[in-house]
């Protein structure tokens, strides 16, 4: 069975700016890779990175301010919030010349028995 991959491009200028800033960061390249596949407290990305824990908590931030985490989240029985990140992007495209910079992103879809599930235009980056 073939899987058609549809990709997004990014045409504002402003846009294609923050992503290249997000992704030019270490930390945001680890936690991204972190939360690819399976949506993650950030008590779990910083044991599996070692990326202080306000670190992670700024990183997520930013990344979800700029869209490129989506969060989901329950409350425990005691009153607790418990949040859990996930990467809306699979990858990036750049290609740059003198000219121009084109993006082209691959939205993060994951199978619905992990119980998250995103369409491909549902996705806002």
């Amino acid at each position: 069975m073939q899987t058609l991959i549809q990709t997004r491009k990014i045409e504002d200028e402003e846009r294609k700016q923050v992503i290249l800033e997000t992704l030019a960061d270490k930390y945001s390249q680890e936690i991204l890779q972190t939360i690819m596949d399976k949506p993650k407290s950030v008590t779990d990305i910083t044991a599996e990175t070692r990326i202080p824990v306000s670190t992670v908590y700024r990183r997520i931030q930013l990344l979800h301010d700029n869209k490129i985490v989506s969060i989901s989240g329950t409350i425990s029985d005691d009153g607790k919030k418990y949040f859990l990140y996930k990467s809306k992007i699979r990858s990036i495209s750049i290609i740059s010349d003198c000219y121009s910079t084109k993006i082209e992103i691959v939205p993060n879809i994951t199978d619905s028995k992990e119980g998250f599930l995103e369409g491909n235009m549902a996705i806002q980056i």
